[in-house]
């Protein structure tokens, strides 16, 4: 058979992969910290037609002659830029700018998310919106001074007197107004008399090799052999991005980039069909030589 046959069935599936991978990117272009995909090939092995002659006394070298064996799919990465900032007005959503990532909980699994639309649920606990409890540090914790054991469930207990909650404020009974988050991830709780304190601190993660986490669905991450250990501490801090309140981060995919790169992978399956089609037609003039 011909190898150009094959090659061509081989570029038709890279160039369907790559299609389905644009497909995911621009069904993703409102959703919330989404970082688009992107493909790259690779050619495959060649066959060996002649190899390289060296140069002689009389003669010149010759270059090595090989025909390709197709193409393959290299890599398909996560792209980690940065997103545009969406100003929502609402005090529950957060956005990061910069590196890391929230972290939320799934049973007994830590997961990871940029989708910082974060909601209380009955009991006052922070959740993502899929009930994903949001991890951080009590009041009087450093969260640059614990692991992932020391993390745990941040609540906001609106009406919640002072010494129930563990607020560090003069009158244990004066109860919590109100709250807003900081920057470096403090949620602030104003009281009955006036006074503030730190109710907890919204801890976050960053690692070595953030395009080495497993996408797991919902907007969450998972840890692979391959992305490290996640890093916690405050945000802000150690190569961490900071927080923006009342702002949401949008998905990084850009529809005029994506269908540009749809019309090149549109085109180049079909030239690989157009190869596959070449390559019947001259088997089918060889099996009528015989007549």
């Amino acid at each position: 058979m011909l190898r150009s046959l094959y090659s061509g069935i081989g570029g038709m599936g890279n160039f369907q992969n790559k299609l389905d991978v644009i497909g995911n990117n621009i069904s993703n272009v409102n959703t919330h910290g989404f970082k688009k995909g992107r493909t790259t090939f690779n050619d495959l092995v060649s066959q060996q037609m002649q190899g390289a002659g060296a140069a002689g006394a009389q003669r010149g070298g010759t270059n090595p002659q090989q025909i390709g064996l197709g193409g393959g799919m290299s890599t398909i990465d996560t792209v980690n830029t940065q997103g545009s900032l969406q100003t929502t007005g609402r005090d529950l959503d957060l956005a990061i700018t910069g590196d890391g990532y929230f972290v939320v909980q799934d049973g007994d699994q830590m997961m990871y998310t940029r989708a910082g639309n974060f909601y209380l649920d009955s009991t006052g606990t922070l959740v993502n919106g899929d009930g994903l409890s949001v991890m951080g540090v009590g009041p009087g914790n450093d969260a640059d001074a614990f692991g992932e054991g020391a993390l745990g469930p941040l609540t906001i207990q609106a009406g919640a007197a002072a010494g129930d909650i563990g607020a560090d404020i003069d009158d244990a009974e004066a109860t919590l107004q109100s709250f807003s988050i900081a920057p470096s991830g403090e949620i602030n709780g104003v009281f009955s008399n006036g006074q503030s304190a730190v109710l907890g601190r919204i801890s976050m993660a960053n690692f070595a090799n953030p395009g080495g986490l497993n996408k797991a669905g919902n907007n969450t991450y998972a840890v692979t052999a391959n992305s490290g250990d996640p890093q916690f501490g405050t945000p802000g801090t150690q190569g961490r991005g900071e927080l923006v309140g009342a702002s949401l981060e949008m998905s990084n995919v850009d529809l005029s980039e994506e269908f540009a790169e749809m019309i090149i992978a549109q085109r180049g399956f079909q030239a690989n069909t157009r190869m596959i089609t070449t390559s019947d037609e001259i088997l089918q003039e060889l099996v009528n030589l015989k007549r």
